[in-house]
């Protein structure tokens, strides 16, 4: 529970408590962390509580070179945690901003949309992924369908493991990839078309539009300069959607459906592209 929270574990190798594992960073947190689990009935909600309301998790994240230099890995818990998401929350999370993510539980796993990638001229067509219709396109993360010869595209770009084999600690990595899947996956692509759509309930000028999405995605409101450049961005791919009606309309409509009337399909078709940019930023996959 420590490791999901903070990132690392007090053990740091989760996977190997034994002898040829490391010693605990802090044996006797540890021991009493046990004991509270213990006492309290090992209730993992009231433990996770215990977790993150503590002075620990709660202080600042910020780095300074010092620190960096002194504790990288921050195995002296000298500030709060900066993690990314796991794979299945970076999808969940975009999809919850949205307005998309479907709270229905248990039942039978499905198939979210992804990239068409061809696989049916290689491996024959009992491999088609057929997309879930309703509501089961958009259901957590966790309910996708797995198969180990081919798995969830988007997820594993993410580091989730190919199941292969049981793994207790993810790896995690920072590729030019996963930009790539939050900007061009068909499931960010209708994400950012359904948060452009919430971002348009409120008020009717492109800055309050961009304050509405830092509220949604950051629950903070926009830095000047943050709302100014993508204000920029939002009136200079306006600009090349007023020339394109048909770009403009794929953009805001596909896959996600008919624009709402009364909203002028280039003003919906650059809030999507403002916000799939709010959907990339660093605030948005790092916990911190």
């Amino acid at each position: 529970v420590w490791e999901k929270i903070f990132g690392i574990g007090l053990v740091a190798t989760s996977e190997e408590f034994g002898s040829q594992g490391e010693l605990p960073s802090h044996p006797h947190l540890l021991d009493w962390l046990a004991t509270e689990m213990i006492a309290g009935k090992w209730n993992v909600k009231a433990f996770i509580k215990l977790l993150v309301t503590s002075q620990t998790y709660r202080q600042s994240s910020h780095v300074t070179d010092e620190m960096a230099a002194d504790d990288p890995l921050n195995r002296l818990l000298g500030r709060g945690p900066r993690v990314r998401l796991s794979a299945e929350m970076v999808r969940d999370q975009a999809l919850a901003v949205s307005g998309l993510l479907s709270s229905k539980m248990y039942g039978a796993p499905v198939n979210p949309p992804q990239p068409d990638m061809g696989l049916k001229a290689a491996f024959g067509g009992g491999i088609d992924w057929k997309t879930s219709r309703g509501e089961d396109r958009y259901r957590r993360g966790i309910y996708t369908t797995w198969r180990r010869s081919n798995p969830y595209p988007s997820m594993v770009a993410f580091d989730a493991p190919n199941r292969e084999v049981c793994t207790v600690r993810r790896g995690t990595t920072n590729t030019p990839l996963q930009a790539l899947v939050t900007m061009n996956d068909p499931v960010y692509v209708e994400a950012s078309q359904a948060l452009a759509r919430r971002m348009m309930t409120s008020g009717g000028s492109p800055e309050e539009w961009i304050a509405r999405g830092f509220e949604i995605c950051l629950s903070r409101n926009p830095e000047p300069s943050e709302s100014d450049r993508l204000i920029r961005l939002f009136e200079e791919v306006r600009g090349k959607y007023l020339k394109d009606p048909k770009l403009a309309e794929k953009m805001a409509t596909d896959p996600i459906g008919p624009a709402p009337e009364g909203r002028a399909i280039e003003d919906l078709a650059a809030l999507t592209v403002a916000g799939n940019v709010l959907l990339n930023l660093d605030e948005m996959l790092m916990k911190r």
